[in-house]
């Protein structure tokens, strides 16, 4: 029996997409470098399913109907290029080949070239929300010809996310758009989780907060119109876990060191090369870097003195103060990475609708936020908005809080306490603000 649909790829996101594409509705075969792999899949979660296993791209394309939908999850790179080698004998006019891994954008721009010019499609999708997502409804942006979404439209509009306004997926633009704007979001999300890090970092070094209290805190700042947010929720949770073997809290046995994505490393490369500011996501990619040398930070601390102290001051004052640095410093990191998507889609042709991405990725997606409705609202009153930071809303938001934000920077500082991405936003805003700068 042919199938509506293939998948090449039985890593954790390609299972739950395929159970994801199955369970909306649209039969599917699926294939895997190792034979293994997909005989395991087929005996556990893909029983009793309306999934085709297959054993050789032959098998797997001969499977599949006509136009043949393909989506490859494997990872970026040579190994992209290698699976689409391997397709183009079997494949005929009017096929397509979707890729929903995190490719470079440019690599995208040259295979929906390449592709297109001999009759194939080909759709750069990136796909967030990790391997929930990928099961419950993640968020998708698809970029290629318009002609190729409008085939593969009625399957993604149904396996995306849901939210009040539609399915968590749009079309974004020509060529490798879709891999661009999933390289931002990307971006935006190393600035998210930095500025999450660094608040809990303060709450608990200048505040002394246990545990308990850092769960109240952030469950607290989860309810706020502006804090609403996947990554503040799973933040206030993790307080909650106990590591087994000690029987202290989790967070409290994690290596404090983190390795970067090649997204992190391309929002710079690209925002470098256009010529636009995003100094809280370096900041971020730059945190990374120094966490991941742990040993040489152990040793150095044996030699390098500077402040300690707790703050002495009213402690749910400083709290409030630490709320609005971290709102602040969210709205200037979600500023830059829309400031990059806008100046990259007059440069590269793409006609990005900036109302249309924060709408996608209000639902499945890693930051999806209650404050992105405010943001696609900004971007629906004024298209050609320069900077988010002009947005009426958000223009007061920081013009009333940017004192406790400052405050929260001088206690840092004088207590010696690291906050370069709360850091990097306040000087994002200081020097947007300004008419002259101190440049040569």
């Amino acid at each position: 029996m042919s199938q509506s649909f293939g998948l090449i790829g039985l890593a954790v996101m390609g299972e739950n997409l395929v159970l994801n594409i199955e369970r909306n509705g649209f039969p599917l075969s699926v294939f895997n470098r190792t034979s293994a792999k997909t005989d395991e899949f087929m005996a556990q979660r893909g029983q009793g399913k309306q999934i085709n296993p297959t054993y050789s791209i032959e098998e797997f394309v001969k499977s599949l109907d006509r136009p043949r939908k393909i989506m490859i999850m494997v990872k970026a790179g040579a190994p992209v290029d290698a699976t689409i080698d391997q397709l183009k004998p079997f494949l005929e006019e009017g096929d397509m080949i979707i890729d929903g891994g995190n490719s470079l954008y440019t690599d995208t721009d040259r295979r929906v070239a390449d592709l297109e010019s001999t009759g194939l499609r080909f759709i750069g999708m990136g796909v967030s929300g990790g391997e929930e997502g990928a099961l419950n409804g993640p968020s998708m942006m698809p970029g290629g010809t318009r002609a190729a979404y409008t085939e593969i439209e009625p399957i993604v509009t149904k396996i995306a996310a849901q939210v009040d306004d539609g399915p968590c997926v749009t079309y974004i633009g020509p060529s490798g758009a879709g891999h661009y704007v999933k390289m931002v979001h990307n971006g935006i999300e190393y600035g998210d989780m930095q500025l999450i890090a660094e608040a809990y970092d303060l709450l608990k070094n200048t505040l002394g907060l246990s545990g308990e209290q850092l769960h109240e805190v952030f469950a607290e700042w989860n309810l706020t119109d502006e804090l609403n947010s996947f990554l503040i929720e799973i933040t206030a949770n993790i307080f909650t876990k106990m590591d087994e073997e000690t029987g202290q809290p989790l967070v409290e046995a994690i290596m404090d060191a983190a390795g970067q994505k090649g997204t992190g490393r391309w929002t710079i490369m690209t925002a470098l090369e256009l010529g636009v500011s995003i100094p809280t996501i370096i900041a971020a990619v730059n945190a990374r870097i120094m966490s991941s040398i742990k040993q040489e930070r152990v040793a150095a601390s044996q030699q390098l003195t500077g402040p300690t102290g707790k703050y002495d001051g009213d402690p749910k004052a400083f709290i409030t103060m630490i709320r609005d640095a971290l709102y602040c410093s969210k709205i200037c990191s979600y500023a830059q990475g829309m400031a990059l998507m806008g100046t990259a889609s007059k440069e590269f042709g793409y006609g990005l609708n900036l109302s249309e991405i924060a709408r996608i990725w209000k639902g499945g997606c890693i930051i999806r936020a209650g404050f992105l409705n405010k943001i696609k609202d900004a971007y629906q009153e004024d298209p050609n908005l320069p900077n988010l930071l002009l947005a009426p809303e958000f223009k007061q938001t920081i013009l009333d809080r940017q004192s406790a934000w400052r405050e929260v920077l001088s206690v840092s500082a004088k207590l010696g306490v690291p906050v370069p991405a709360f850091s990097a936003s306040l000087d994002y805003f200081d020097s947007y603000r300004r008419d002259r700068l101190p440049q040569t």
